[in-house]
């Protein structure tokens, strides 16, 4: 009944005979029961091997297709019969579920979301994780705390103390491979019944995540100042996600003024936590860094976060969370048994990249890039719209905003964008419930913008807007 290929094609034929005899059970040409042929017969029958025919056996055995009695030979298990076959692997896959790169072939100048590959040191990281895993490779052979690398959090406390004005201990910070999965913790710690305030327009992956996760969400209007304190106010939030040092996707920082007015509005109530998304804090233009809202807070109501993505790499997923000691004692108590979700050759060579100061000499070096691309761009976006384009935004991190006076719809231009190759992100994918702006306004990044391709892709804008 076997008919062996011997190209090499194939494969090897002890995976010949191995298939051929487990599809020959599975279809009921082997009775339950019946005595197989010698591993001898087998070979000589087929001329080959006795070492193929053992191999194809010795896996029928595992998987328990055979079973053998001593020297009497290999038997056919009694197995069930499948209700429903199992599917061949070619089997089509619904076309609905067929994954579409819809950005494919898009020149993507303009993203919010992509880093510049080039500018990423990527020789000096190497030597970074070489250094840890000469140093620290006793720590690759088991499971690491479900915080983290106790060391590897002890230099981020000291970098945040210096950078961000954080004041914590190594013990309140939770690695996590993104903010998606720290907030997801988060919310474990937290009553059912709390209500989310989010910032209108904000951060729509975060308003998703926690609609997954069956939470209350109220979404809060913001002025040029941030969230505003009138709306807080009046909603129902006791939990507040916000973006202070680069309100996303508007662009403005929050002065010291509503900084204390959100302090003061988590501490009038018992229930009140803030969440301070400091995303990417790292990168500021016309002044120096305001400290974060977590150093002011004198009262433990302030949960901050950060992420390595956009001053790194995305695709080297690092964030992590500063918890407020009452959470942290909850924490230890319901979620000590998780598993680490950060590599933790990461999180040492991590280590590593900062204590060596190659960290802070790649943000210094970043950031009179970023600085340079982000004034050239405005410029050239000024010179090309004139009196119909107006820019927010543009004094901290990597994108600004755009609007244009003009009587086109942001979607028509999106539109207009996308058949000439050009992709492009509107604002009003940031709104839930009230209404997005009349004028068209666009997110503008830069972080991965060539001086070399700004005049193509301005170009390409003035089409989109136009023509």
């Amino acid at each position: 009944m076997l008919q062996l290929d011997r190209k090499r094609s194939q494969g090897y034929l002890y995976q010949q005979i191995y298939q051929q005899i487990k599809q020959a059970i599975l279809e009921r040409q082997y009775k339950p029961h019946d005595r197989l042929p010698s591993k001898r017969e087998l070979a000589t029958t087929l001329r080959i091997s006795l070492n193929s025919v053992n191999a194809a056996y010795q896996q029928l055995v595992a998987e328990g297709y055979l079973y053998t009695r001593e020297r009497l030979g290999f038997f056919v298990e009694e197995l069930d019969s499948f209700y429903v076959k199992p599917k061949n692997q070619d089997s089509d896959i619904p076309p609905h579920l067929l994954e579409v790169q819809k950005t494919e072939g898009l020149k993507k100048y303009f993203s919010h979301m992509s880093a510049d590959i080039h500018m990423f040191p990527l020789e000096k990281w190497l030597s970074c994780e070489e250094q840890a895993l000469k140093k620290k490779k006793k720590l690759l052979e088991e499971y690491i705390d479900p915080q983290g690398v106790y060391s590897v959090r002890q230099t981020i406390a000291r970098f945040l103390s210096q950078s961000r004005g954080v004041r914590c201990y190594p013990e309140q910070i939770v690695l996590g491979s993104g903010t998606q999965l720290l907030t997801r913790q988060l919310t474990k710690l937290l009553p059912k019944d709390t209500i989310y305030g989010l910032e209108e327009p904000g951060y729509q992956r975060m308003y998703q995540l926690l609609k997954s996760e069956d939470r209350s969400i109220t979404s809060l209007e913001i002025d040029w100042k941030g969230i505003r304190i009138d709306a807080l106010q009046a909603s129902m939030a006791n939990v507040l996600f916000t973006t202070p040092s680069h309100q996303f996707p508007t662009g403005a920082i929050m002065p010291i003024s509503r900084r204390i007015q959100l302090l003061n509005w988590a501490n009038s109530a018992p229930d009140r936590y803030i969440v301070e998304d400091d995303y990417d804090s790292e990168y500021k233009y016309d002044a120096d860094s305001i400290p974060s809202l977590q150093g002011m807070d004198g009262a433990s109501r302030v949960i901050y976060m950060g992420s390595f993505s956009k001053s790194l790499l995305p695709g080297l997923r690092m964030s992590y969370m500063v918890l407020p000691i009452p959470l942290l004692e909850m924490y230890r108590r319901s979620l000590h048994f998780l598993m680490s979700s950060c590599s933790t050759i990461t999180q040492l060579t991590l280590q590593a990249f900062i204590e060596t100061g190659e960290y802070q000499k790649h943000i210094k070096k970043t950031t009179k890039l970023y600085r340079i691309r982000r004034a050239m761009l405005i410029d050239k976006l000024l010179d090309k719209f004139g009196d119909c384009i107006s820019v927010e935004g543009e004094k901290s991190g990597l994108h600004f905003l755009v609007s244009f006076d003009i009587d086109r719809t942001e979607e028509q231009i999106k539109r207009q964008a996308e058949e000439k190759g050009l992709l492009l992100y509107g604002i009003s994918r940031f709104y839930n419930q009230s209404v997005p702006p009349r004028k068209p306004t666009l997110i503008l990044g830069f972080a991965n913008m060539r001086t070399t391709d700004m005049d193509e892709a301005v170009g390409l804008l003035w089409e989109a807007v136009f023509n």
